[in-house]
């Protein structure tokens, strides 16, 4: 059994049809990458996870447990978090202030605390900025304390949307070595990712999706070997 499936998703914004009949799985210890250009419906396909957006048809199922129509709060309490796009913290909240807000369902203050140190570990800047308003942090700094955020719900799975994006190449690199850490301390992760060469790098598997659909799925070293992948988003003529 899957840690995540997700079966023969539609999903639709009004009368637009974005997913259409996607289906995927995360397995326990993996790494999975969804790559795909703007508007292909990787942040949908996340939201739709997440239960930011419910889908018509098909079914998702968290180790055997249906989620697709429980309400965000219940997902994430069941395990499923998510490191937004564009990073949204909140700007005036510390950083400190930023990650309990990211436990703010839990109620095992040891283990909060615990938490805590796990990401000032991951994220030693995070800790230098402790008491720093969140929207006074760098672009890079920032995109760390959403991932921290999401991890001090102490997921089952990280949902990460769009990590690298407005980052320098060299706060990519770190980034990127961080999704690598957090993996190697049990986390599963489905990574959404412009960088598809980044992303099959640290990846396991991947998916590829065109225009709501998935048109491709194999190992990530098979997808990075792909002709059709290395010219559409590997950046090879």
């Amino acid at each position: 059994m899957a840690l995540l499936e997700l079966a023969n998703i539609h999903t639709y914004y009004g009368n637009i049809h974005a997913l259409k009949g996607i289906s995927i799985t995360v397995d326990k210890g993996e790494i999975v990458s969804l790559i795909g250009s703007n508007g292909a419906g990787k942040s949908t396909t996340l939201k739709t996870i997440s239960g930011v957006l419910h889908p018509k048809e098909g079914t998702i199922t968290l180790e055997g447990r249906r989620i697709d129509h429980a309400p965000a709060h219940e997902i994430v309490a069941m395990g499923i978090c998510q490191a937004p796009e564009g990073r949204r913290i909140f700007p005036r909240l510390t950083t400190v202030e930023n990650l309990e807000m990211g436990a703010f369902h839990r109620s095992d203050k040891a283990g909060v605390q615990e938490d805590m140190e796990r990401v000032f570990g991951l994220f030693p800047r995070l800790k230098e900025r402790r008491t720093q308003q969140g929207g006074t942090l760098s672009g890079g700094e920032q995109q760390m304390l959403a991932i921290g955020r999401a991890l001090m719900s102490r997921p089952r799975i990280l949902l990460l949307d769009e990590p690298s994006m407005g980052l320098s190449p060299v706060l990519v690199e770190t980034i990127f070595q961080i999704i690598q850490d957090i993996h190697a301390q049990g986390t599963p992760i489905l990574l959404v990712e412009q960088n598809a060469l980044m992303a099959l790098q640290v990846a396991s598997r991947g998916y590829v999706l065109q225009t709501g659909r998935i048109v491709l799925h194999d190992t990530a070293t098979h997808l990075a070997e792909n002709e059709m992948v290395r010219k559409a988003y590997l950046g090879e003529s």
